[in-house]
């Protein structure tokens, strides 16, 4: 009779599952933005309930003072109220207003439909309207996402250029760069480009200044035009450009402006120059929280592991090691005699790890092309190297995070470290 296995001896208790880098800052950020979510309502529960109570008091004491003066009952005066507010619904005002659904009405609806801002103060009363609109929204959101994403990838290359073109030129003044050099030659002998990208920080700082300056102008015009205080012209301005679009401010809604025709052209440029930068600069920011996110993950995890400095360079995979700690500790020749088997395998080659199964099977050329594309990606040239990896179309990241972290400098210590450990090879 086969004994049982186990038998022998004590049975080993398995140790849990390190939690997987991503999955940690997942729910580390959705801890925040819970409790983000909970400080803003507190605070403005406690800076709107006051007033909102106060409000409904003086409301309550106007309808019975006006019930009992004009002899009027409560019931009466209701339907009357429920019938005013239906008809504000609709879009009908005491004074003036420009047409609803004529065509600059209509293509001003679009606009905020297709942008996501959302108004609220125009919108479809037939069934043939509302259908239509769900149809017509969900292509015209989509497009107008791509285009906001290829609006950050210009801008983006935009200020890259500067930037570098300013970085050169600070180095000729400090010497560290001969006269005669040009872009586009070759610079591995100038240790002081090789790898360069701007920083993510910088580039926040400009297009911060850059939207604050937008939103400035913008609400001086709505200022001088809409007759707005300031503080309610910069409110707007952020609640439009950030997509928000509560409603309770929309300009360019009275029936006669002067110079209404350049109004009309100027609120358009601004509401989707400020729309595209605000658009830019939250996912600058969101870069930033998620390097704080790993940041405060580290430290976490320096805290309550005290064998962190061991399997921090696992990153919860096994087998795995970081590209900076394959010469550290490893020591592994690049000499080995191996192919990529790029359709065999579902594990991926990413950008922060290197599996050993893959780093033992690669060869001298393999490895001298992937120097090659990192080293191009870090200085803003073209892909135009394919190499047989294995990743798959979503490897490289899905969307505005993926253009922004292909395009600025990466904080993180495993991506720097990257940079770090491939010169070029031409």
């Amino acid at each position: 009779m086969m004994p049982r296995r186990g038998a022998a001896g004590p049975r080993r208790r398995r140790r849990p599952a390190p939690l997987n880098e991503d999955n940690g800052r997942f729910l580390l950020l959705a801890a925040l933005i819970a409790a983000y979510l909970s400080a803003g309502a507190t605070v403005f529960s406690a800076l709107e309930s006051p007033s909102e109570a106060a409000a409904q008091l003086r409301w309550n004491r106007t309808l019975h003072n006006f019930s009992r003066i004009f002899n009027i009952s409560l019931p009466e005066l209701r339907a009357f109220l429920r019938s005013y507010e239906a008809a504000m619904a609709a879009g009908i005002r005491v004074d003036a207003l420009r047409p609803r659904w004529d065509f600059p009405g209509a293509f001003y609806f679009v606009g905020t439909v297709v942008s996501t801002i959302g108004f609220g103060m125009t919108t479809p009363a037939t069934v043939a309207g509302k259908v239509f609109l769900i149809v017509y929204g969900l292509f015209g959101c989509a497009g107008t996402i791509l285009f906001f994403n290829l609006f950050l990838e210009r801008i983006i290359s935009l200020l890259a250029f500067i930037m570098k073109a300013c970085h050169e030129r600070q180095l000729r003044r400090s010497g560290l760069l001969p006269p005669n050099f040009r872009r586009g030659s070759a610079m591995s002998g100038v240790g002081s480009l090789i790898g360069w990208k701007p920083s993510v920080y910088h580039v926040m700082l400009i297009l911060g200044i850059f939207a604050i300056t937008l939103s400035c102008c913008a609400s001086a015009m709505y200022t001088l035009v809409e007759g707005w205080n300031y503080v309610d012209s910069l409110y707007y301005c952020f609640v439009t450009f950030s997509t928000i679009g509560f409603g309770d401010l929309v300009s360019s809604q009275n029936a006669v402006y002067q110079n209404q025709g350049l109004y009309r052209f100027g609120n358009f440029v601004f509401i989707l120059m400020g729309v595209c930068c605000i658009y830019s600069l939250f996912n600058v920011i969101s870069i930033v929280i998620k390097q704080l996110l790993n940041w405060v993950l580290k430290k976490f995890r320096c805290r309550c592991c005290p064998k962190c400095h061991k399997s921090s360079t696992r990153l919860g995979r096994r087998n795995a090691i970081t590209p900076g700690a394959r010469l550290r500790r490893h020591k592994i020749s690049l000499e080995a005699d191996g192919q990529y088997d790029s359709d065999t395998d579902g594990r991926r080659l990413s950008g922060e790890m290197i599996s050993m199964r893959e780093l033992t099977a690669s060869n001298k050329v393999s490895l001298a092309i992937l120097q090659k594309q990192l080293y191009e990606t870090a200085n803003g040239y073209p892909r135009n190297v394919c190499i047989n990896t294995r990743q798959n179309g979503f490897s490289a990241g899905v969307g505005a995070l993926a253009i922004m972290n292909n395009r600025l400098a990466e904080t993180s210590d495993s991506r720097q470290s990257r940079y770090l450990q491939y010169p070029d090879t031409d």
